[in-house]
């Protein structure tokens, strides 16, 4: 099943996407709400025998105010290898505010502050579907309510001033998600999902999630270890090697660049970024129309 959460004029809407991208919409202002709800599966599948919207609209965050964003660094074995450091035994994490989150579609705009190393990180990430408080892997595998795709965009001048990354990481609507979210019964990340990021059509990371040091289950049970993880929660996975700040000599988005993050059968992320001046506001990135 493919979930979404979309922009209709002045409001959000949960929608269910059927075979053929056809959006049908659903009684919850967005996924997060629809996956609170009893029984939300069989209302999404009566959804698909009633009328796809029509109107123009465009693609929200797939969670547009999760309660917690949850990000896992040096979780691919390449990009550990890349950052000359050895393979971890635990986790390393770092959070995100739901400020951040942008659409598929949304220009990422960026102000002056951030524009000098503008890096892209192409990220599988998991969407919670059931309270989890010392979970182990089992129960934090079915409380997965799906996988969908993040980008990390990350401001290494500002993640690089101190050794915590937070100041690189959370800055507002920097990390596009979606375009949809796919349930764990249509696709396994743990059997291998091709992962790829081209910018200005240019392959910049091309990986398998069979890479991944922590898989999501083993990830949500060690997260639900400290911290209570709840429907709607967002959790992304970590980058493969590519990004821009290991290449030699460093490279970095501009102003005008096309970011496409790519992962087979979830889909596609596809962002322009644009430099603003200082009096614009990175959180008015605007919405795409998509037809239906």
């Amino acid at each position: 099943m493919r979930l979404a959460t979309v922009r209709r004029a002045e409001r959000t809407q949960a929608t269910v996407q059927d075979a053929d991208g056809r959006h049908h919409p659903l009684p919850a202002p967005s996924v997060e709400a629809l996956l609170a709800t009893p029984s939300w599966a069989e209302t999404a599948r009566r959804a698909l025998d009633e009328a796809p919207l029509t109107e123009q609209f465009s693609l929200a965050p797939v969670v547009v105010n999760p309660g917690k964003v949850i990000c896992c660094g040096l979780n691919f074995a390449d990009h550990i290898t890349e950052m000359g450091r050895a393979l971890p035994e635990y986790p390393t994490l770092f959070a995100k505010y739901a400020d951040t989150l942008i659409g598929a579609d949304d220009d990422i705009l960026v102000p002056p502050a951030a524009q000098e190393a503008l890096d892209w990180e192409a990220e599988l990430a998991v969407v919670v579907g059931a309270t989890l408080v010392r979970a182990d892997r089992d129960t934090a595998a079915r409380g997965i309510a799906g996988y969908t795709i993040a980008n990390d965009l990350s401001m290494r001048d500002w993640q690089h001033r101190t050794l915590q990354w937070f100041q690189g990481k959370a800055w507002d609507a920097s990390t596009p998600v979606g375009p949809v979210l796919i349930t764990p019964d249509e696709v396994d990340p743990v059997a291998g999902l091709t992962l790829r990021c081209t910018v200005d059509d240019q392959v910049r990371q091309e990986s398998n999630t069979r890479e991944l040091v922590f898989d999501a289950p083993s990830l949500l049970a060690y997260i639900s270890t400290f911290t209570t993880l709840r429907i709607g929660d967002l959790v992304l996975m970590g980058t493969p090697g590519g990004v821009g700040s290991a290449s030699k000599p460093p490279t970095y988005l501009r102003d005008g660049s096309r970011m496409v993050t790519e992962i087979e059968t979830l889909g596609r992320l596809d962002n322009t970024v644009r430099f603003t001046a200082a009096e614009e506001s990175s959180n008015a990135a605007p919405a795409v129309s998509r037809p239906e």
